[in-house]
């Protein structure tokens, strides 16, 4: 029996595309040594410690200026457009034992947006990776943070920490989505927290796991998703969507205000339906 051609043409795109994200992960390796970030043939590549910055003030008639815009590859931040601002790789990874960490200040009545140009692959290496993000939004400020997905290899030990502090009159939207590996193959573990508070005060406290065992094991955990996300929508800047359950949504009211959106779903796609 003839498999239908979508079929078919699935059937053969899987081992294609199996090579290639094995020839991205060897390319990456090899970048990193063109760059300088890897030691001679047979020794272990050398851990990558990067600190990107955006700083964003309003300036004369209320327009948003970007006073700073630190660039630490891999982390590469490009201005596109007036109050928008795109995370750029200019290398591949976090491989295992890199640590980065990005820094956003939106000062009073300021506004910017940060999404990233394409998902971020994390990929196995010597040991832990971490990303570390850092965010303050101060009265009247405005903050969009929406970069495309995370996806964890397979083999990958990676941490996400978020630090999200706002005043009382300030406005933050934020969304994380995590990808539970690339195409048929098992994730490697994260462990990711995120902390956000109103003029000090607790706003969202929360962690989770992906792929151990003893956290996760269980199908009543993530059942059969392959992603999970979040969207946090605080201050009076944004719309808070109306609370209630769905199949794989929930809309938590939080006491702060806020609003926490959580997702799982099948893809990537699905994934950012259910956290609109």
């Amino acid at each position: 029996m003839t498999a239908p051609p979508d079929r078919a043409q699935s059937e053969r795109a899987q081992p294609e595309r199996a090579l290639s994200e094995r020839a991205r992960d060897d390319r990456a390796q090899a970048d990193r040594a063109q760059a300088g970030w890897a030691h001679a043939p047979g020794r272990a590549a050398r851990s990558i410690h990067a600190r990107a910055a955006v700083v964003a003030e309003a300036g004369p008639g209320g327009r948003t200026r970007l006073t700073t815009l630190r660039s630490a590859p891999p982390l590469t931040l490009r201005q596109t457009g007036p109050e928008r601002v795109h995370l750029v790789s200019t290398a591949a990874g976090p491989l295992g034992g890199d640590h980065l960490e990005l820094d956003i200040l939106v000062t009073e009545g300021a506004t910017l947006e940060l999404g990233s140009i394409a998902s971020t692959l994390v990929l196995p290496g010597p040991g832990r990776s971490a990303m570390v993000v850092t965010a303050q939004v101060a009265a009247g400020g405005r903050l969009t943070f929406a970069p495309e997905p995370t996806v964890l290899a397979a083999g990958c030990d990676h941490a996400m920490t978020v630090r999200l502090a706002l005043h009382a009159d300030a406005s933050a939207y934020w969304r994380e989505e995590i990808v539970f590996g690339r195409h048929g193959e098992t994730p490697g573990r994260c462990h990711a927290r995120f902390d956000a508070t109103v003029d000090g005060r607790p706003l969202l406290r929360q962690e989770f796991t992906v792929g151990d065992p003893a956290v996760d094991g269980s199908p009543a955990v993530y059942g059969d998703a392959r992603c999970v996300g979040n969207v946090l929508v605080a201050g009076p800047g944004f719309t808070h969507p109306e609370p209630g359950v769905a199949p794989g949504r929930a809309v938590l009211p939080l006491a702060g205000p806020g609003t926490l959106i959580l997702a799982l779903a099948p893809d990537a796609v699905e994934l950012r339906r259910r956290l609109a």
